[in-house]
C-alpha cells in the first residue's frame, strides 16, 4: 500500500516551514481529509479559503493554487529553483476522493493512463513521466492498475545552460486522466508553477523529504538477473534468484508495461525452486516483438513479516536478459539461441566454427597451409598448428570486444556487422584480389604474408602462420554456418565473459582442422608428398578467391549504387599494379626493391582512398543508397520489402506469410536463395497456399531488422520466419535450407489457408 500522500509546493531555503511541508504534517493528521470532504460536500470556496490560510503561515513566497475537478485536487511541485544547466524535478501531487482511483502507464484490462502535455519556455525540455508502482483493483473477472487515496508523478525537466538567474518562470502542465469508483469520469486541469531561477540552491528540507517520499514509491533497479520467453500459449518470466526459498516467497505479480502482452486478468502461477522464481502469464496474441519492460511485486517474508518490494524488469526485447544492478545478466530464453545452455552453446560455436574452414573464402587459403604442412613434421608442425590457432582465437576474441563495445554504447549491431561498412567491403575485396594474385605467382608474399611453400619454415614461418590464422577470421565474417547463428545469438546477451568464451570456442572450433592436422603424425604421413602438383593446386585454388573478390564488388555496388562502382574499379586496377610492381621489384637490389615496396603502398592507399567518397568510414545506414526504400537487395520473385506494418496487416489477412531477413553480403543467404527459394517448384507451392513473401534487407544497417534478429536470439542473417494463420508465434527455419524443407513447411499448412492469390 502506498503511503497517503498529499499537496506540497516549491519554497525558497529561508522559509521556516514550506507551505507544502505544513500541507503534509496537518494531513498526517487528518486535518485535510476534513479539509476534503467540505469541499466535496461544502464546496471548492471554503476549501480554498482554508488552504491560503495554511499556506500564509508558512511564511514562504506566493504558492500556486491547487486545481480542483470533481473528484481530484492536482497540483505541481518543483522540488527546488531551476539552476541553469541542471535538471529540476517536477511532481504532479493528486489527491483521489476515497474509492476513486487512477491508472498506471498500462491501466489494465480496462480505463486510461494519466497523461501530461507541457508548455515550457524556451529551451526547456521534459522527458518521460515517472510513475510510482501501481496497485491491483479487482471488479469481478477484471484486473486494472493504478493508484487510490493520492498519487506523485515525477518529471525531469532539463533546464537550458542560457537561463538567467533573478527571472521566473512558467511551467505549465495539461493534465488528463479517468479517475473511476462505480463510473469513470475523464478529467482534465492545466497545471501552472511560477519557478525562480537562481545560480544555485537546494530544497527546502520538507520538501525534499517529500521527494524522497515519492522517489521511495518508485520501482528499484532488480538485484537479480530476469528474462522472458513466449509461446503462443505462455509467457514465461524468469528471476535469476538463488537467494530466494519458497519459503520465503509468499506471492509475486508482473506488471506488463505493454498492455498487448499479458492478460492483466489473468492468474500469474509462481514456482520458486533454488534458481530462483518463475512466473507464468497469459499473453493477449498481440504483443509486437519489442523491450519487455514493467515491475515484478515480491511479497516476501523479512523477519516474519510480509513484505512487498517492486522490482523494476527492464529487457531489451523478448528472448534478451536484463541485466541486474549488480551488472550480471541471465541467459536469455527464448526461441533458438535464447534458450541455450552455456556448454550447448560453446559446442554450437565449436562445431560452427568448424563449418566456416568449408566457406569458398576461407577454403583456399586453409588448403595451401595444409598442404604446406608437408614439409615439416614433429614439433615443428605442432607448432605452426598452435601458432595459427592462437591468430585464429585473437582474431575471434577482437570481434567479440568490438561487438560487445559497440552494443554496450547502444548499437543494434549483430554478427557481420563490419559488412555493412562498404569500406570495410571494398577493402575484403582487395585482399581477397592480393591472395589470388599471389597463389597466381604474380608476386611472392611467402613468409611475410600467408607462409605458404618454402616461406613456412621458423622465425618469420611462425609469424606468417599467425598471420595466416587472422586472414582466415576475417574472410569468414561474411558467412554464417549451421548452429552458428543460436551460439552467437546466446552470446550476444550474456555478460562479456560468457561471451567472450563463446567466441573463442567458434574460432577453437575454425582453427581445430588444421590444428588436429598439424598435431597428428599420422595424418600428416598420409598427406600427399612435395611436388609440382602444389603449384599447380595453388595457382587453381586462386580462382574462388578472384571470384569472392568478384562478389565482394557486387556487395559494394548493392550498397553504394551503381555511381560508387567507378571508384573500387579504380581500386581494383591499383592493387593489381601494386602486386606486380612488388612482383617485379621484390628480388632486385638497393633503390629498386626500396622504391618497389613504396610505390606498390602507395597504389595500395590509392585504391582505398578511391573508395573512401562513395563507401565513407562508418557503417553504412539503411537509408544509403539502394533506392528510395534503402533496400540493397532487389525485390524478385514475388518477395516484397518487409515492414512490421506489413506484416501485421498480411497476418490480419489470415495469409500465411514468409519473412527471409537476408543480406547481400551473406553468402549462406544467397546459396538458400538458390537452393531453396527460387525453384518453380517452391514457387508454386507458396502460390498453392496464398504465402505472402516478404524480404528484410540487412545488407546496410536496420535497427528495425536487428531488434527483430535479436528477439529471436540471432546476432545476424539469415532468419527465416514462417507465420501460420491463427498462430501467434513463427516458425523459425534452419540457417541451412533445403528445396524439401521449405515444400514440407508450406504443405504442411491447413487445407483451410491455402486459397488462390
Amino acid at each position: 500500500m502506498l503511503p497517503h500522500r498529499g499537496g506540497w509546493a516549491w519554497t525558497c531555503g529561508h522559509s521556516p516551514m514550506a507551505a507544502g511541508a505544513i500541507m503534509h504534517y496537518i494531513r498526517g493528521m487528518g486535518f485535510v481529509d476534513e479539509l476534503w470532504d467540505a469541499a466535496v460536500m461544502g464546496g471548492f470556496r471554503k476549501w480554498m479559503a482554508a488552504f491560503l490560510a495554511l499556506a500564509g503561515l508558512a511564511g514562504g513566497p506566493a504558492l500556486a493554487a491547487p486545481v480542483k475537478t470533481e473528484h481530484t485536487l492536482s497540483q505541481l511541485v518543483a522540488e527546488g529553483p531551476a539552476v541553469p544547466g541542471q535538471p529540476l524535478w517536477v511532481a504532479m501531487d493528486q489527491t483521489l476522493q476515497d474509492g476513486w482511483h487512477t491508472y498506471w502507464i498500462n491501466p489494465g484490462d480496462s480505463g486510461l493512463p494519466t497523461e501530461v502535455t507541457w508548455t515550457l519556455p524556451a529551451g526547456w525540455s521534459a522527458g518521460p513521466l515517472t510513475f510510482p508502482a501501481p496497485h491491483r483493483f479487482t471488479t469481478g473477472p477484471l484486473v486494472n492498475y493504478g493508484y487510490e487515496k493520492a498519487t506523485r508523478i515525477l518529471a525531469r525537466l532539463d533546464v537550458p545552460a542560457d537561463a538567467k538567474p533573478g527571472e521566473t518562470v512558467t511551467l505549465t502542465a495539461a493534465a488528463n486522466w479517468l479517475i473511476c469508483a462505480d463510473v469513470c469520469v475523464p478529467e482534465d486541469a492545466t497545471l501552472t508553477l511560477d519557478v525562480p531561477v537562481a545560480a544555485s540552491g537546494t530544497a527546502d528540507p520538507a520538501v525534499a523529504s517529500l521527494f524522497a517520499e515519492a522517489r521511495a514509491a518508485l520501482p528499484v533497479p532488480s538485484p537479480y538477473a530476469a528474462s522472458v520467453s513466449s509461446t503462443k500459449t505462455a509467457v514465461t518470466l524468469r528471476l535469476a534468484a538463488p537467494g530466494l526459498t519458497e519459503a520465503q516467497v509468499k506471492d509475486a505479480y508482473f506488471f506488463a508495461e505493454n498492455p498487448d502482452l499479458v492478460e492483466a486478468g489473468a492468474p500469474q502461477p509462481l514456482s520458486v525452486t533454488k534458481d530462483g522464481l518463475t512466473l507464468t502469464l497469459k499473453p493477449t496474441g498481440r504483443a509486437k516483438p519489442g523491450p519487455v519492460n514493467g515491475i515484478l511485486e515480491v511479497t516476501e517474508l523479512v523477519n516474519g513479516q510480509p513484505t512487498t518490494q517492486a522490482l523494476a524488469i527492464a529487457l531489451p526485447a523478448e528472448g534478451a536478459a536484463a541485466t541486474p544492478a549488480g551488472g550480471t545478466a541471465a541467459p536469455a530464453t527464448s526461441a533458438d539461441g535464447a534458450a541455450l545452455p552455456l556448454w550447448q552453446a560453446v559446442l554450437f560455436a565449436c562445431l560452427g566454427g568448424m563449418v566456416l574452414n568449408l566457406m569458398p573464402c576461407v577454403f583456399p587459403v586453409l588448403s595451401m597451409k595444409a598442404m604446406a604442412l608437408v614439409r615439416h613434421q614433429g614439433a615443428h608442425a605442432r607448432l605452426h598448428g598452435l601458432v595459427y590457432t592462437a591468430g585464429v582465437l585473437a582474431c575471434f576474441a577482437a570481434i567479440a570486444i568490438v561487438l560487445m563495445a559497440l552494443r554496450a554504447g547502444g548499437q543494434e549491431i549483430g554478427w557481420g556487422f563490419q559488412l555493412q561498412s562498404p569500406l570495410v567491403v571494398a577493402v575484403l575485396a582487395y585482399v581477397m584480389l592480393l591472395l589470388g594474385l599471389s597463389m597466381s605467382g604474380v608476386f611472392t608474399v611467402g613468409d611475410q604474408f600467408m607462409g605458404a611453400g618454402q616461406g613456412l619454415t621458423q622465425g618469420d614461418g611462425y609469424a606468417a602462420s599467425f598471420f595466416t590464422g587472422v586472414l582466415a577470421s576475417v574472410v569468414a565474417t561474411p558467412c554464417t554456418a549451421p548452429f552458428m547463428g543460436a551460439a552467437v545469438g546466446y552470446a550476444l546477451v550474456q555478460p562479456w565473459y560468457v561471451a567472450l568464451a563463446v567466441f573463442l570456442a567458434l574460432g577453437f572450433g575454425m582453427a581445430l582442422p588444421f590444428l588436429a592436422l598439424a598435431c597428428s603424425p599420422w595424418l600428416l604421413r598420409h598427406l600427399p608428398k612435395p611436388g609440382a602438383w602444389m603449384e599447380r593446386l595453388k595457382q587453381v585454388l586462386a580462382f574462388p578467391l578472384y571470384g569472392s573478390a568478384a562478389w565482394l564488388v557486387w556487395v559494394f555496388a548493392v550498397q553504394v549504387g551503381a555511381p560508387g562502382m567507378t571508384g573500387i574499379l579504380v581500386g581494383l586496377v591499383l592493387v593489381g599494379f601494386a602486386a606486380w610492381l612488388y612482383g617485379v621489384t621484390h628480388y632486385s637490389e638497393g633503390w629498386a626493391r626500396r622504391g618497389g615496396a613504396v610505390a606498390a603502398l602507395l597504389a595500395l592507399g590509392l585504391a582505398v582512398a578511391a573508395v573512401v567518397p562513395q563507401a565513407g568510414g562508418g557503417v553504412a545506414s539503411a537509408a544509403s543508397a539502394g533506392g528510395p526504400s534503402g533496400k540493397a537487395v532487389a525485390m524478385t520473385d514475388g518477395f516484397e520489402a518487409f515492414s512490421p506494418a506489413t506484416l501485421d496487416k498480411l497476418r490480419a489477412d489470415g495469409r500465411p506469410v514468409l519473412v527471409d531477413f537476408t543480406a547481400a553480403w551473406c553468402i549462406t543467404c544467397l546459396v538458400n536463395e538458390r537452393v531453396a527459394l527460387s525453384s518453380d517448384t517452391v514457387h508454386a507451392a507458396f502460390k498453392a497456399h496464398n504465402v505472402a513473401l516478404l524480404k528484410g534487407d540487412w545488407t546496410n544497417r536496420d535497427a528495425e531488422i536487428t531488434r527483430v534478429l535479436q528477439a529471436h536470439g540471432r546476432s545476424g542473417v539469415p532468419l527465416y520466419l514462417f507465420y501460420r494463420p491463427g498462430q501467434a508465434e513463427a516458425d523459425v527455419w534452419p540457417q541451412i535450407l533445403t528445396e524439401a524443407q521449405v515444400l514440407e513447411a508450406v504443405g504442411s499448412l491447413p487445407k483451410q489457408s491455402a486459397s488462390a492469390q
